[in-house]
Order: structure tokens, then sequence, then C-alpha cells
């Protein structure tokens, strides 16, 4: 059985998909980009800002769901430019402990709305 988990305290889904989903004992989180739910527009600055508000946004939808960043088993990101990687790393690195999360890093043509990161999460109850 699927239960939505749905929050106000990161952006609305900009599309036909949840912000997550549980189902058992995990829950997939929609990737996020770095739109600031209070004002429905991007935070200004690079890829660190964006790196920020992407996982403040991913950390508001697993509280939603009475977790935490450390409940995260696996994190995939996508960026628009892999030689922001390093910048992107150092912001990732405040978010997570060790045991760190699997991770996958990927660049890509684009992203929507023109963000520089979006970043998706699974995490287990």
């Amino acid at each position: 059985m699927k239960k939505v988990i749905r929050t106000t305290k990161a952006p609305s889904a900009i599309g036909p998909y949840s912000q997550a989903i549980q189902v058992g004992n995990i829950i997939y989180a929609s990737g996020q980009i770095p739109i600031d739910p209070a004002t429905g527009s991007f935070v200004e600055g690079g890829i660190k800002e964006q790196t920020r508000q992407s996982l403040l946004n991913v950390k508001a939808i697993l509280e939603e769901a009475g977790l935490t960043m450390g409940n995260v088993v696996k994190t995939t990101i996508f960026m628009a430019d892999m030689n922001d990687f390093a910048d992107m790393n150092a912001v990732y690195a405040e978010f997570f402990a060790e045991p760190y999360p699997a991770r996958s890093a990927v660049a890509v043509k684009t992203l929507p709305k023109g963000a520089l990161v979006e970043i998706e999460v699974v995490a287990g109850v």
C-alpha cells in the first residue's frame, strides 16, 4: 500500500508526481530542485546555495514523514555541470554523517527550470 508524503515546507510538485511516496518501510522522495517554498522562486547564488536549498527541501519532506537525514540510505545527485562537484560535495557533507548513504552523482544536459542541481533520496523508516 502506498502512502503519499506531502508538506508545505518543501516546494509543491510541478507536475503529475508526489513529493514522496512511502511503501512499507521505504520512502522514495522525488528529486528536489532549489526552490524556496516560501517564495516559490530559486534561491539566489550558485551551486552551494542551490545544493543547500535542495537538501533543505529533502529534509522537510523527511521530517513530514517523521524521519531525519540519518534515515537516508541512497541519494542521487543530478548536476548541470560536473565542474561544480567539489562545491556541491562540501555542502552535501554538512547534511550527512557516517555511515554516509550510498550515492550516485551524474551530470545531465539540463534540469527543470534551469536548476544547477537536483537531489533525490531513498530513506528507511
